[in-house]
């Protein structure tokens, strides 16, 4: 399906509203791009935008969560997918040994991450010596070993079997909730004292593998303590590709965890624009001219999942807030896309721009884009530059305004 950019509307178009920051946004990714066009074989440039899309779009993250019984590793599988408990389809979770062979559990929105329950090491039927051949090592991009109390040897040796094997491994204390919990009755408590304690002691018990860094996290307050920490290190440390999957996937916990989210889809806005737009006058099979209906909504799609503003993630937000419907979450929204990214959300959005509204996005960008040494398509990039961040910055507000409303950000 296509969309013309150029519809004609009796009404008048209203006034942009440039964002100069997100303009400048990924400049640099943007005139790497811009460069290829003007190579003389453009139609391999084309080729290369269009496989960077679909590679990000379908690359696979397999996270291993290992750890002994009752450390919590089934609760935290439960909450990088977004889920409680009791939700169906979570990881069972319990005291005793309830995962006897790794257990795939896929995210719910985006099933090519999937998430492994490990048995603990050293279990009757998972030996520590066989164990990384036992939980086919080969599968999982990076693994996490996780303890509610101090890391045992065990935790030590696998770590430094994965480490042999150059594959990353991350460490997490887990229920620091609970430790808060239990100390907060003693007169002299200090939860800065207490957590900075139970750091110290997890590292100190792990020098023999090189002091590694040591999250501590509670898996129902990803919020608070270490976790956005985690993220960080695993922004840093990831490939791009894996990277996208992870930030796409991970649940939307916190106002901080959105404005990652967000900026890291404008990342990708160039990339997007300039698939739509400048592909569409090269000749490749199935794509069509002026802008590329299926990769538009493809971005558009992404963001309104990745935001958790589906009505299946809604209902799941509202059984964790006592006393909150669904609706009541979903009455929150007011953007265009409210209803999701239908084709008359789309549609509407693409009828926005006047062509003199696009010949002053084009100057805009001009001074940092080459658009006179682009192939003719070129002039729907700075459109599909705009809309898309419009479109962005409106799904992030019902975002936002979601989290006020299930009072998981105070203002």
């Amino acid at each position: 399906m296509s969309a013309d950019l150029y519809a004609t509307s009796t009404a008048p178009a209203p006034a942009l509203e440039i964002d100069t920051d997100s303009h400048l946004e990924g400049v640099a990714e943007a005139q790497q791009i811009a460069r290829e066009f003007t190579q003389p074989r453009v139609g391999d440039a084309a080729e290369r935008i269009r496989q960077n899309i679909y590679s990000l779009e379908h690359v696979t993250l397999n996270i291993a969560v290992t750890g002994n019984a009752g450390s919590g590793k089934s609760t935290f599988v439960n909450a990088l997918r977004g889920l409680s408990n009791d939700d169906e389809g979570a990881a069972k979770s319990g005291v005793t040994e309830t995962t006897r062979t790794p257990a795939a559990y896929p995210h719910p929105s985006m099933p090519n991450v999937t998430i492994w329950d490990l048995p603990g090491i050293g279990t009757p039927n998972f030996k520590a010596k066989t164990y990384l051949s036992d939980v086919h090592f080969e599968r999982y991009d990076f693994f996490i070993i996780l303890t509610s109390e101090r890391f045992k040897e065990n935790d030590i040796n696998l770590a430094k079997a994965i480490k042999k094997k150059k594959r990353r491994f991350y460490f997490i204390r887990s229920k620091v909730d609970n430790d808060i919990n239990a100390e907060s009755r003693k007169r002299d408590f200090s939860q800065e004292h207490l957590l900075s304690k139970i750091r110290e002691d997890c590292q100190k018990n792990l020098k023999d593998v090189g002091n590694p860094k040591v999250f501590l996290i509670s898996s129902f307050y990803l919020q608070d303590y270490d976790f956005e920490k985690l993220v960080d290190t695993l922004e840093k440390e990831l490939p791009e590709n894996k990277k996208h999957a992870l930030i796409q996937s991970l649940p939307v916990y916190s106002i901080e965890a959105l404005q990652r989210k967000k900026k890291h889809f404008q990342r990708l806005i160039w990339l997007t624009a300039f698939g739509s737009g400048v592909i569409a006058v090269v000749p490749v099979p199935g794509l069509t001219l002026v802008c590329d209906y299926g990769i538009v909504t493809s971005f558009l799609e992404n963001v309104f999942r990745s935001f958790g503003l589906e009505d299946t993630s809604l209902q799941k937000l509202a059984t964790r807030v006592k006393g909150l419907d669904w609706m009541d979450l979903k009455a929150e929204m007011k953007s265009g896309f409210k209803d999701g990214i239908t084709t008359k959300a789309v549609t509407s959005y693409f009828k926005t721009p006047s062509m003199a509204a696009i010949m002053t996005l084009k100057g805009l960008m001009s001074s940092v884009i080459p658009f006179a040494q682009l192939p003719a398509g070129a002039v729907s990039v700075p459109v599909m530059h705009y809309l898309l961040n419009k479109g962005l910055k409106e799904m992030e507000g019902d975002a936002r305004a979601v989290l006020v409303k299930a009072k998981l950000h105070f203002v």
